[in-house]
């Protein structure tokens, strides 16, 4: 699948591969990462061939991906960094005078640099590694939004319905009243009364309708094909604990990163030795020379500047602590809210239900004479009110769920990245 960027037949640029697969390819034996392996290995909590995979599947399929360009990028500096260790070649040109210049070829190959250019390719591998893990939470975040929106129109839509239920039995209740009311039975301000929660029933009805339909609109901009008849929520198993959530292996990759920062800085306050050459038409090969050298140059500063650098890197170990206690809080939080809401959805059902067979008793019973229209009227608003309330538990727990999947990077297959 072409990625929107490139249309070469170089391997690099092209979707042969997942791209978390190819950037792992790319490192040898010795530096395989264990993160992109870990990416690689997740796989989603969405049921194949669900309601939810269907829009993953369509949400993934029109993603520009813009994470992935930012990737490759990383893989290409890697790449150019493992080289770092070589020669390298650059031309130089002296004034001799007003009418002499002589270009000469310099040759300068690094013997002795405190570990700068070891600390120099482990940053562009932790690069990599870091932008790897910000592609997987990309694609997550990408379907967690599309989900939320099908969520959105899909209780909307049971809002509608069950709305339009309500408005069915108070418009009954209104066409008996008018006849009352025509007959002299009853008084006007009955009338007047229902026809107010008439239209408050059909005014929420209308809305739900106007924000499902919002919410579809949105959807289908961010989806390839239609999912006009994809309907229903499906429920998810989540592994929990089992699964590292994505945010902390970025403070691992991103620690990494800041470590050998630290370690090229500390390399720059010190001096590193280098042999030079040069090749000119003038003076033929002269070189090579040892060279003993500092990138900040050494001064009384130094000391406090190598204290830093080293603390520097505790300060590194110290943000991913923070960075697992946050993600547990988060997922501890989630974890509670998503089984107080599912106490709450299966309360709400069973209110629900009881409201819907005190409306049908009401109802039968006003039809035998011992009910009047108000009291009526009173239940199937009760009955409406308490269906609304269970349709929003159910789908609070959906979006709960699809929360704590993105936080663990779990609506998205590593492989299919």
């Amino acid at each position: 699948m072409s990625d929107g960027f490139a249309t070469s037949d170089d391997p690099d640029v092209t979707r042969n591969a997942g791209a978390f697969a190819e950037a792992q390819g790319e490192r040898g034996e010795d530096h395989q990462s264990q993160i992109i392996e870990a990416l690689i290995a997740r796989r989603s909590v969405l049921p194949e061939g669900s309601s939810y995979a269907r829009v993953a599947d369509a949400t993934l399929a029109a993603s520009s991906r813009t994470a992935e360009a930012e990737l490759r990028q990383a893989r290409l500096r890697s790449r150019a960094a493992d080289k770092n260790w070589l020669p390298s070649l650059g031309p130089s040109v002296s004034l001799l005078s007003l009418s002499s210049i002589v270009a000469s070829l310099v040759v300068d190959q690094v013997l002795f640099d405190f570990g700068k250019k070891k600390a120099e390719r482990e940053f562009a591998r932790a690069d990599v590694e870091a932008a790897a893990v910000a592609l997987s939470q990309d694609e997550n975040d990408r379907v967690h939004t599309a989900l939320s929106l099908y969520l959105k129109s899909e209780e909307a839509r049971e809002l509608a319905a069950a709305s339009g239920g309500a408005v069915t039995r108070m418009r009954e209740m209104e066409t008996i009243m008018a006849k009352r009311v025509e007959g002299g039975i009853s008084d006007m301000s009955e009338l007047a009364v229902i026809r107010s929660k008439v239209a408050e029933l059909a005014a929420t009805q209308a809305d739900a309708v106007q924000a499902g339909r919002t919410a579809r609109a949105e959807l289908a901009a961010m989806t390839a094909g239609s999912l006009d008849t994809v309907h229903g929520i499906a429920k998810l198993t989540i592994p929990g604990d089992a699964v590292d959530p994505l945010s902390l292996h970025l403070a691992h990759a991103e620690r990494d990163r800041d470590i050998a920062e630290a370690a090229i800085a500390r390399a720059g306050l010190l001096p590193g030795l280098s042999a030079g050459a040069a090749i000119s038409s003038r003076d033929g090969v002269t070189g090579p020379d040892l060279v003993l050298s500092s990138d900040n140059g050494i001064g009384f500063s130094t000391p406090d500047n190598l204290k830093a650098v080293d603390a520097s890197k505790e300060a590194a170990e110290r943000r991913v602590a923070q960075a697992r206690e946050d993600a547990a809080r988060r997922l501890a939080a989630l974890s509670q809210e998503r089984a107080g809401l599912a106490a709450r959805a299966g309360r709400a059902v069973d209110l629900a239900a009881q409201g819907q067979a005190n409306a049908n008793l009401f109802r039968r019973q006003f039809d035998a004479g011992t009910r009047t229209v108000s009291e009526v009227v009173t239940v199937i608003e009760s009955m409406a009110r308490l269906e609304a309330e269970a349709i929003a538990a159910k789908y609070a727990g959906a979006r709960a769920d699809i929360e704590i999947a993105r936080e663990l990077g779990l609506l998205a297959d590593g492989g299919e990245i």
